[in-house]
């Protein structure tokens, strides 16, 4: 069944690896942005009726829960099988973490990244592991007992040590589902830049090297699975029966809406984008406009390669797709990027590692 994903792009800051279309936008902003999310979603014509909801960001716990609610309730299927709101340790009244769930939500994500304080700040996080664990306390007092912790493998100054300390950390509260991340070094963000041109600030100097993050990331997958905290997609690791429905659906290509800000949509067949500017999202829906760009065809076949090998039970390609891509499919089998079991193709440990490589023999241009 199809999904929903709000975009709520308003930061209290800019952390230095984020590479989204998000940050410190003005206040004043925020209300004309809420009714023109409201305005988007009730003049929807709802094919369908979605079973799970994400908002995504952006600080989306930075919504006051009247708003949160309003905008839950201008989407019709509560109470829905998931709805996750995203949210940044300590910057949330713990009081507001009832109101969520009475709105619907049953699901946070956390965007710890490290609960090592030195690390956190050198990134723009203001949280401390005591902050993290007092904010899971009052989510389980809430009823919210499905909740996610983000962690970033490379950060400047992260050592082995260090690195162990957070996985520790999260294994202390008992995560259901945790989000495993090997920082992205790209023009996107002010790290990335920094990284890229040699620069001294945000840590850059400090960021470990490749092979470090590769050795980070493998004990991460070690040390969760002792846990009993599975991978089941490459970044992400869940107890049985936490896997996140709403990411799922992107791996699964099933369809999805989207609303707000650089919010992206898929019917099955098609894919769009809202404008990715805040103010000219607002400026459009004001005026009556579409804030969409032009739906393009999804290039599926290119696409289910992509999806389906980031997930750990691969894919099953049909006899068509054998023939395509028998050329990398036999080149990666022999080099042992991918391994086939049961006529499902998956990526190996050292695949994982290199999944950029593989897909790019698969994938064309698009946007998920």
């Amino acid at each position: 069944m199809p999904g929903v994903y709000i975009a709520y792009p308003f930061c209290a800051q800019k952390c230095t690896y984020c590479n989204f279309a998000s940050g410190v936008l003005p206040r004043d902003l925020e209300a004309p942005y809420v009714n023109a999310l409201l305005r988007e979603l009730r003049a929807t014509a709802w094919p369908w009726t979605p079973e799970t909801v994400y908002f995504g960001g952006g600080t989306p716990s930075r919504l006051d829960p009247g708003s949160l609610g309003a905008v839950l309730a201008a989407i019709p299927g509560r109470p829905y099988l998931e709805a996750t709101l995203e949210a940044a340790p300590a910057t949330f009244p713990h009081s507001h973490a009832a109101l969520w769930r009475e709105a619907g939500i049953n699901r946070v994500s956390l965007g710890v990244q490290s609960f090592v304080e030195s690390e956190s700040r050198r990134s723009g996080r203001r949280h401390t592991a005591q902050n993290v664990a007092e904010d899971v306390a009052a989510l389980r007092r809430a009823g919210i007992e499905n909740f996610n912790i983000d962690l970033i493998a490379g950060l400047p100054g992260q050592t082995a040590s260090s690195w162990r300390a957070s996985l520790e950390q999260t294994a202390r509260l008992a995560a259901p589902h945790v989000s495993v991340y090997m920082l992205e070094i790209d023009e996107d963000s002010r790290l990335g830049r920094e990284v890229l041109f040699n620069g001294e600030r945000y840590g850059a100097p400090d960021v470990p090297s490749d092979s470090a993050i590769a050795d980070f990331y493998e004990t991460a997958v070690a040390f969760l699975h002792a846990e009993g905290i599975e991978r089941y997609e490459i970044s992400n690791f869940a107890r049985p029966g936490f896997a996140s429905l709403h990411n799922l659906k992107y791996w699964q290509l099933a369809p999805y809406l989207g609303f707000g800000a650089d919010a992206h949509s898929f019917d099955g067949i098609s894919r769009w984008a809202n404008v990715e500017d805040a103010a000219e999202y607002v400026r459009l829906v004001e005026a009556g406009l579409t804030p969409r760009t032009a739906p393009e065809p999804a290039h599926l076949s290119e696409e289910k390669f992509f999806v389906s090998l980031r997930l750990a039970s691969g894919i099953r390609p049909t006899p068509d797709e054998r023939e395509r891509y028998s050329a990398p499919l036999h080149r990666f089998l022999a080099e042992g990027l991918l391994e086939e079991r049961d006529g499902a193709l998956r990526l190996t440990n050292r695949g994982v590692l290199l999944s950029n490589e593989v897909f790019q023999e698969f994938l064309q241009p698009c946007q998920l």
